[in-house]
């Protein structure tokens, strides 16, 4: 059986340029046969004098990339690739979803998680998420904006040389406030290292909280989003069998807020690290290497959620 393929998923608010990013990616020389699925739902009004009764399109770029456009649902078209990759009629060994902007993110990492099939065959390796700096102030009022980037495993923002530098570092530190967990990087006209969209693992169960982690107290802003990070931490060893009690509620009552998170943990009598990482109320766990012996052992937990009661969280954890 071949190694499954690894899925980027992009998204963004409308206008950040993931078109013109996808663009890129799909013209430059990278010798990578990528295959990319525009996700425009059927509900989105889409004129099919336009494009025929035909609900999945498929065509293959003069470099080996293959555009799939899709009006059904995500989950028949990415077994209609495989179809396709399995016959020899295409052939491609990455795959990039591109979300509708006014799309939230969660629906389309679940379906990586819940079909078997599905998760044998392709592997999510990280959300990507386009910021519009130019408009984000505006764009960032609306919560499925937050949840965009709540969602990342990296940030992009784009139109960066249209806001001075002021506007920038609050932005920047606006985005650390909503995700602690994602690296921010400026994408300029829809070109950027190639290394910072694949291979970005966001998804793999290991010690690395994020590249982007920043745990550092960030300053409280008057303009509170709904989504944001909380970090908790504790130097104590953690009893495993209180510690998935305490998840577990958390999950029963928090479940459909917690956008993602993920923790390394110090369990008591164990000498190796425990990491875990979720998205919504899926989530899984494994255990990793050993601790250093000069290591500070330390347990981190990083939630990015929808209007979490911050203090009865922390208090919770403060009980383990």
């Amino acid at each position: 059986m071949s190694s499954p393929i690894p899925v980027t998923v992009l998204s963004g608010f409308l206008g950040a340029g993931k078109t013109t990013l996808l663009r890129h990616l799909l013209k430059a020389e990278h010798g990578l046969k990528i295959a990319v699925i525009e996700n425009e739902f059927s509900d989105a009004g889409i004129d099919t004098q336009l494009l025929g009764d035909e609900p999945v399109q498929v065509m293959t770029l003069s470099n080996g990339c293959v555009c799939c456009t899709i009006h059904t649902d995500l989950t028949k078209a990415l077994f209609l690739l495989l179809e396709r990759l399995d016959s020899g009629e295409i052939a491609f060994d990455r795959l990039v979803i591109e979300c509708t902007g006014l799309a939230d993110p969660a629906p389309v990492a679940q379906t990586f998680f819940i079909d078997e099939e599905l998760r044998e065959r392709y592997i999510l390796d990280g959300i990507i998420t386009l910021v519009d700096a130019a408009h984000a102030e505006f764009h960032l009022t609306q919560t499925i904006a937050q949840a965009q980037v709540g969602f990342a495993d990296r940030l992009l923002v784009s139109k960066r040389d249209l806001v001075d530098e002021q506007a920038f570092t609050a932005l920047s530190e606006r985005l650390t406030r909503i995700n602690r967990r994602a690296p921010i990087r400026v994408v300029e006209h829809g070109r950027i290292d190639l290394a910072e969209l694949l291979d970005v693992r966001g998804f793999n169960l290991n010690a690395d909280l994020g590249g982007g982690l920043n745990l550092r107290p960030v300053a409280k802003a008057a303009a509170t989003d709904r989504i944001c990070s909380l970090v908790l931490r504790t130097d104590k060893p953690l009893d495993i069998d209180r510690l998935s009690e305490f998840m577990n509620q958390l999950l029963e009552d928090h479940g459909k807020q917690l956008l993602r998170y993920k923790g390394v943990l110090n369990i008591g009598g164990e000498a190796r690290r425990l990491v875990f990482q979720g998205v919504l109320k899926l989530y899984g766990f494994d255990w990793d290497t050993e601790w250093a012996e000069d290591a500070v052992r330390e347990s981190v937990i990083v939630f990015i959620g929808d209007d979490l009661p911050h203090e009865k969280i922390k208090k919770a954890f403060e009980q383990l």
